[in-house]
């Protein structure tokens, strides 16, 4: 299918160009659309129709010399003579073809349902918060998305009455020790042989930039004023509060190699953190006086991996790494060493091999469209177009005959355990979109077929996603039912589709497979018109192609000292001379241009020198021969195609006379008149 696809389309382009691609300017003068221009059969062609396909069309047409209104207007009727032919056929009605329609349409529908205003706002959006990253902390209640009315009013009194603290004076990081559901804000402690301490980070998530967070958790980070609090938010993970503590330019991709002096929090005491903290200022004092900074790593560095490399990590982006790094990276040039930097894991000194920041908007576009397709933010443009929909064609809920029937649905449901059946008498709208209504039943049905087993979700609130997306899906299909009648334009592409596939089809038996099948039919045709088929004259040569200049005088003698292209290639193998091409054939004008150089008398020999590439060729010049005629294999491919043309007149002149064309002469001059 795919392979006919691409057919069919470039099908449908060329007879763009062939039919429509002229520069036929009409103006103010023109007849007006709905008078008929061309009647043919029974059916009527309007002005309009034939207007549109043009003028859709002839911007294509830079390839094309123009031609007369009458000849263009000559293609446009053979082509609908075809299609009416198709369609009194009944063609349109095979499976076949309302399925590959079908599979045209589905593509052709799909940017009436994106956003594209939201798309781009997106993409800008992304660009602009790449530029910069973000420190932030947060607090977590955690709700389940799926939680019930109860429990998610539950969880947003308690971050509302925790954000209250906070605004009265409450340091963050200790409400965050003190409410958070993350864990990573608390100390956690040393369990022997089973778990490592680790001091916690009191909410601080470190520094992230676009994509690294949910897309509402990134929306609060980057619209709340560094040292601000932002409002209560909602995630999939539940309620958070947000604190942003820096924002600055973005690191982007750095690459940095470190000396590392470990500190253990738990376990190191103060003298032993004096005795660390001394022994990293060494370091640095010896490499501030020469010691270069790899000779540094291999003899102080606690990093043994790293160290084999000349202490070289693995290149980051800010949110892989603790802050202190990326603070670090930052202030450095390429090639500049930092003072020591304290970590929880210990004392650094680094070292800036590379960064990589971001390019111009136009450099990154490419590569942010494809991570907003698969970020959560993409919803947004489906969104605003459902949206629409629903305004557009007035979306109306009945709230108690929803009510009534999901009191009825009993928690089968949750064990994929629901039928429909018993709800058969429900029939009372549950929803409308433009005069199209749904009943209860209807979406009884929707629930039995696409209910799946669930745990840990309330039944109610269940039924209630499926309700949202049972409407949803309507709303769409509404859509997309009307697309014909509310867009003229995707009713005329449809139509382009319609019938260039019919063409194409009818086309194919009538001519195309039909000449390479009736193999009696060509033959009788080249029979009768053989004149056509005739050689100019030719010569009957041999092109010997020589790649290394060092065989080019063996191959020279050998070439001048046999006849037979037979004993040549033998004799050049027997020398192991595996640098030569041999091309025997005919040749006529223009067939090559080595052919063409020489001068055609039998037994002539000439070489030539590429003046592109390191070949040397020699051409021998066997006879000349006269002109002749082809034999029917030697013409059959031209042959071929010009039995397809004699197929077609003939098919056209059969449809013009099963269906009479009638051109309104007056309408047609006075679109002459205005060319």
């Amino acid at each position: 299918m795919k392979k006919k696809q691409i057919i069919i389309k470039g099908l449908l382009f060329i007879f763009v160009l062939v039919i429509f691609g002229n520069h036929i300017k009409v103006n103010a003068q023109n007849p007006p659309d709905n008078k008929t221009l061309v009647t043919i059969g029974d059916e009527a062609v309007t002005v309009g129709e034939f207007m549109h396909i043009y003028n859709k069309n002839n911007t294509q047409s830079s390839m094309q010399e123009p031609s007369s209104i009458e000849e263009y207007l000559d293609l446009f009727i053979n082509f609908k003579l075809k299609v009416k032919e198709a369609v009194d056929l009944q063609l349109d009605t095979i499976g076949e073809f309302q399925k590959e329609l079908a599979g045209y349409r589905e593509q052709l529908a799909k940017p009436y349902f994106v956003d594209e205003s939201v798309n781009e706002a997106l993409l800008k959006e992304a660009y602009d918060r790449k530029l910069y990253d973000v420190r932030a902390s947060h607090i977590l209640i955690m709700v389940n998305e799926n939680a019930t009315p109860e429990d998610t009013l539950e969880a947003y009194n308690e971050i509302t009455r925790i954000r209250e603290e906070i605004v009265a004076g409450k340091d963050f990081g200790e409400a965050a020790i003190e409410y958070t559901d993350d864990p990573s804000a608390r100390d956690r402690e040393e369990i022997p042989g089973k778990q490592r301490y680790r001091k916690g980070n009191r909410g601080d998530l470190g520094y992230f930039t676009v994509f690294n967070m949910v897309y509402p958790f990134e929306n609060a980070a980057y619209k709340t004023p560094v040292g601000q609090v932002s409002q209560t938010i909602r995630t999939r993970f539940g309620y958070h509060l947000v604190k942003v503590t820096d924002k600055k330019d973005a690191l982007g991709v750095a690459e940095v190699a470190h000396i590392f002096v470990s500190l253990n929090p738990a376990t190191t005491t103060p003298e032993d953190s004096a005795s660390k903290q001394e022994k990293i200022n060494n370091i640095s004092q010896k490499i501030k006086e020469g010691m270069p900074f790899e000779d540094a790593v291999k003899q102080y560095s606690e990093d043994k991996g790293s160290a084999r490399n000349d202490g070289k990590l693995s290149p980051f982006t800010c949110n892989r790494v603790v802050p202190e790094f990326v603070i670090a990276a930052q202030s450095l040039e390429v090639g500049e060493v930092s003072d020591p930097v304290k970590t929880l894991y210990g004392y650094h000194i680094i070292k800036l091999i590379s960064r990589d920041t971001p390019g111009t908007f136009e450099e990154e576009s490419e590569k942010l469209k494809e991570r907003i397709k698969k970020d959560d933010r993409s919803h947004k443009s489906e969104d605003a177009v459902l949206q629409r929909i629903k305004a557009e064609n007035k979306l109306k809920i009945y709230g108690k005959a929803k009510l009534a029937l999901l009191a009825e649905i009993d928690t089968s449901l949750l064990n994929a355990a629901f039928k429909a059946d018993t709800f058969a008498t429900f029939i009372k709208p549950i929803m409308k979109i433009g005069k199209d209504k749904y009943s209860q039943y209807d979406f009884a049905l929707y629930v039995e077929e696409n209910q799946r087993k669930q745990t840990d979700i309330d039944k109610d609130v269940y039924l209630e996603n499926l309700f949202a997306e049972f409407v949803n899906k309507n709303c769409l299909a509404f859509e997309d039912r009307n697309l014909e009648e509310n867009y003229p334009e995707f009713k005329a592409l449809m139509r382009e589709y319609h019938d260039g596939i019919l063409l194409f089809n009818l086309t194919d038996e009538k001519v195309w497979t039909k000449a390479v099948k009736d193999t009696t039919g060509l033959e009788n045709y080249f029979s009768e018109h053989n004149d056509k088929y005739v050689w100019d004259d030719r010569v009957d040569a041999t092109i010997y192609q020589i790649r290394n200049e060092n065989d080019l005088e063996k191959v020279r003698a050998i070439v001048s000292e046999n006849e037979s292209d037979g004993d040549i290639a033998r004799i050049l193998d027997e020398d192991s001379i595996q640098s030569v091409k041999i091309i025997p054939g005919k040749f006529e004008k223009g067939d090559n241009q080595y052919i063409d150089r020489i001068e055609w008398k039998a037994g002539n020999l000439e070489e030539a020198s590429s003046d592109v590439e390191k070949l040397v060729t020699i051409v021998k010049i066997k006879e000349v021969l006269p002109p002749q005629q082809k034999a029917f294999n030697e013409a059959r491919g031209i042959a071929t195609a010009d039995y397809q043309g004699f197929l077609e007149e003939a098919w056209i002149k059969q449809l013009k006379e099963k269906y009479p064309v009638v051109i309104n002469q007056e309408v047609l001059k006075q679109i002459l008149a205005s060319e």
